[in-house]
């Protein structure tokens, strides 16, 4: 059965097509440098850890995390073993970051592999936290906004989890009394199996830590494990996190993901309830002209009128027979007009169904994204037109008609910036009791740029560029349509970022006001949304007056230590590195 297809919806109205480029400001941004005490505790790749997802998942990592909660206030473990915390209420007034816990026994001097440690805001008053050695501790740290100076404490839990791992993303809910928290755990191992690819695998473990287990009433209760989901896949994800109260999973990666164990059992995969089909290849015929699609579908023998299960979107088709899985379902190619179109049964062996293109003049590359079922009937006129379209490949010459306005494309005049990932990324939800997934999006060229926090109570939202912008996109799995919203856009960043080959992170405010890009070494590129301008400016090629212009800045940084750590507040960007924190201050 075809994975049930979803698209992303964009949002017209959040797009700007009147906009131009960014014009350079020469405006100073202020700059604040914290000195550290002691180095932030980075652990540099080994010569096991070749592969670009090793370079993906720990090289890239990002050492500096962002309280959602409590704005202005950041978080970073450094070579002691301390998680310090440098919450910041006035720039010309910095101090040095508190110490809010510090690791019993220096995880560097465990032997076997380590990681970095990785640390992860649960809630208001909840932490996880990993040594990088495989360890798992839950940390009760009250309300930190209110509390900054009190020490955080191990909250009844504190487990090794087998190998080491880095925490991903982590969330708390509270049900019938029972506190539960969701940890998202990622993990690059070796995978002798794989003898054709890099000889490691990916997996992303999702656990469910509470305190169910029966205590007295006045005692209080003890964390334990209560559920371990594992799942397997051959690249780092580019997003994943954990739905409100744990009902879903979300994962954005190259190759998809599938879970394959629960508490350390496989997963056994129930057989399919395939139709009987005399010959299931192909099991549907498809034609079209600049008008229409029209396809017809092979039944099983006997299959009658009230047996059909038919339901057409504008952009959506399901087709089936009776209880039986679809034989067709999932996203169209394009939009259709549903009360124009219209189906039949022929010669009781198929089923035709007529779609209205609503555009007419485009052709379809496929009738349902990802299905590969069917076989495309190409008539002959067609067949004459393509003919004559790519007759200019088999010319002798490379361009037969050089009086031609348009020549053939040149391959070398493309930009780096319009080139695209060769592996199609996907966008999947899984449900959290089938383990199943529910809605899949195929990324295309929607290149994966970043993820950021807006709302604690939400899931993080993530951008993708769309052409030359840069959309981002909330998840609201309680939407059963429309579960990734879009709800901002950042003009242009989609190209510009491309440009910028020493890029190591990228993000945004959590209120759209800007976003930012941060190179490897000491460079900071803040672009802010366009605004409106004081004094009256025109635009000379187009004969118009400017309203709004869009300011880009930059900012060296002074020092030759790598970036380790990059992220946004509203008013200020933080920028760790092996020996300074720098506080920049966007809006006032």
């Amino acid at each position: 059965m075809a994975l049930p297809n979803c698209s992303l919806k964009v949002n017209k109205e959040l797009l700007d097509t009147s906009f131009e480029s960014y014009r350079l400001s020469l405006d100073s941004i202020p700059t604040y440098n914290v000195e550290l005490d002691a180095a932030v505790a980075e652990v540099k790749l080994k010569d096991s850890q070749y592969t670009l997802d090793h370079v993906r998942a720990f090289g890239m990592y990002n050492y500096l995390h962002i309280d959602p909660w409590y704005e202005d206030s950041v978080y970073f473990v450094d070579s002691k073993g301390r998680v310090l915390n440098l919450t910041v209420t006035l720039d010309t007034a910095l101090g040095k970051p508190c110490e809010m816990f510090r690791f019993e026994s220096d995880p560097s001097s465990c032997e076997g592999e380590q990681l970095c440690a990785s640390l992860s805001l649960t809630s208001a008053t909840w932490a996880t936290l990993s040594d990088g050695t495989g360890k798992l501790t839950l940390l009760r740290t009250s309300k930190r906004g209110e509390s900054s100076h009190i020490k955080w404490e191990v909250g009844m839990f504190s487990e090794r989890l087998g190998e080491p791992f880095i925490i991903v993303h982590s969330l708390a809910h509270m049900l019938s009394n029972v506190h539960t928290i969701e940890v998202l755990l990622l993990r690059i191992q070796k995978d002798p199996s794989d003898t054709k690819g890099s000889g490691f695998s990916i997996s992303l473990e999702w656990i469910t830590v509470d305190n169910s287990a029966g205590q007295g009433e006045n005692e209080e209760r003890k964390y334990g494990v209560r559920k371990r989901r594992m799942m397997k896949g051959k690249t780092v994800p580019h997003y994943t996190a954990v739905e409100p109260l744990g009902k879903g999973i979300i994962v954005a990666s190259e190759k998809p993901f599938a879970f394959t164990e629960v508490d350390g059992l496989p997963l056994e995969e129930p057989p399919a309830e395939d139709m009987e089909v005399e010959n299931s290849d192909p099991i549907y015929f498809w034609q079209q002209t600049e008008e229409d699609v029209t396809v017809c579908v092979r039944l099983p023998e006997g299959t009658t009128k009230d047996d059909i299960r038919f339901k057409l979107a504008v952009d959506c088709l399901r087709v089936g027979v009776g209880d039986h899985a679809p034989l067709l379902d999932g996203q169209l190619f394009a939009p259709v007009d549903p009360e124009a179109s219209s189906w039949a049964i022929k010669d009781d062996k198929s089923l035709e169904v007529s779609l209205q293109k609503r555009s007419e003049g485009p052709l379809w590359s496929e009738v349902v994204l990802g299905d590969r079922r069917g076989e495309y009937l190409m008539s002959d006129e067609q067949k004459s037109q393509l003919q004559q379209r790519l007759s200019y490949l088999t010319a002798e010459d490379l361009n037969p008609n050089p009086e031609k306005d348009k020549p053939p494309c040149n391959a070398q005049e493309l930009e780096d910036c319009d080139m695209f990932p060769e592996d199609s990324s996907t966008l999947m939800r899984f449900d959290g009791a089938t383990l199943k997934p529910t809605h899949v999006v195929s990324l295309g060229s929607h290149q994966f740029l970043f993820s950021v926090n807006t709302d604690p109570s939400e899931m993080p939202a993530f951008c993708l560029r769309h052409d030359v912008d840069a959309l981002l996109w909330q998840p609201r799995p309680h939407q059963d349509n429309d579960i990734w919203e879009h709800i901002s856009t950042f003009n242009a960043l989609g190209y510009v970022q491309a440009s910028k080959r020493d890029k190591k992170f990228a993000t945004c405010a959590p209120n759209f006001s800007y976003a930012a890009l941060c190179e490897c070494l000491r460079r900071v590129f803040i672009y802010r949304q366009p605004t409106p301008v004081d004094t009256v400016l025109f635009n000379r090629k187009q004969g118009r007056q400017v309203g709004q212009v869009a300011k880009q800045q930059v900012a060296n940084l002074d020092t030759n230590d790598p970036v380790l750590g990059f992220r946004a507040t509203n008013e200020r960007l933080f920028v760790l590195t092996a020996n300074n924190l720098f506080v920049l201050k966007v809006n006032n």
